[in-house]
């Protein structure tokens, strides 16, 4: 029995791991579509194709797969429009929270916005109430195990190359860019032989102050929150001013 109980779990755990990575690519492959229809299907005369392409990349999304979504938004003048709409609002706490989307149907997408607003115990407020706490900007992360050698070269190379700030962590380096700046300091990472890693901001909105949590309660809703979200649409991403608890 302890043979077939590891196996189920192995295979649970696979198809937890493909639904997560269907759901990437599939905004991935929406942003594509944006960037094509923005600024035409070539990636040396389109920067945010070419990000997004990196963006892509970095999450293991297939060549061919990549090829054929640009190759569909430059091609079919009826495929599906998808909009852009920013929602801010409070979460728990007074948390700050921007809600960044790309869908299809704006309508459903509000409606389940402001839903988890609501069941996170908080509220969406007007435009402007909170963006002023975050600050546009390009980040990019480099995983220590690819790249061994003296933090402080690392650091120059990323400095000379453009980027405002440069971060070490426990595992990692977190680069950080203005937004305009972004794709020249990933193609100049990439040059130095570097396998960049988009996947956790790539552009967005960074909180200019982060706190802590301190009260584990109210950690969770906010997490609650993120999940509905998440369940309820696979076009949306949130950028909140807190960022951990004690």
């Amino acid at each position: 029995m302890s043979g077939h109980s590891k196996f189920a779990n192995i295979k649970h755990k696979k198809e937890k791991n493909d639904a997560a990575k269907g759901k990437i690519f599939t905004v991935i492959g929406r942003e594509i579509a944006v960037a094509v229809k923005e600024g035409g299907p070539d990636p040396a005369n389109n920067s945010k194709l070419r990000d997004v392409i990196a963006k892509a990349k970095s999450n293991n999304m297939p060549n061919d797969t990549i090829e054929r979504g640009i190759k569909k938004a430059a091609g079919d003048a009826n495929s599906v429009n998808y909009v852009q709409n920013t929602y801010e609002g409070y979460g728990p706490n007074g948390i700050a929270i921007i809600v960044e989307t790309l869908t299809d149907n704006k309508n459903r997408t509000a409606a389940n916005v402001r839903s988890a607003f609501s069941k996170g115990r908080g509220n969406i407020g007007t435009s402007g109430c909170v963006s002023f706490m975050f600050q546009k900007k390009g980040q990019i992360i480099v995983s220590k195990e690819e790249y061994e050698t003296d933090p402080d070269e690392f650091m120059m190379i990323a400095l000379d190359a453009g980027a405002e700030d440069f971060v070490e962590e426990d595992d990692s380096y977190e680069i950080t860019t203005d937004p305009d700046a972004f794709g020249e300091v990933r193609e100049a990472l990439e040059k130095e032989g570097l396998k960049v890693d988009v996947r956790m901001q790539g552009l967005g909105e960074i909180p200019a102050i982060q706190q802590l949590f301190i009260d584990h309660a109210q950690f969770m809703l906010k997490h609650e929150m993120v999940d509905i979200m998440k369940k309820k649409d696979k076009d949306s991403k949130d950028k909140d001013s807190k960022d951990k608890d004690e």
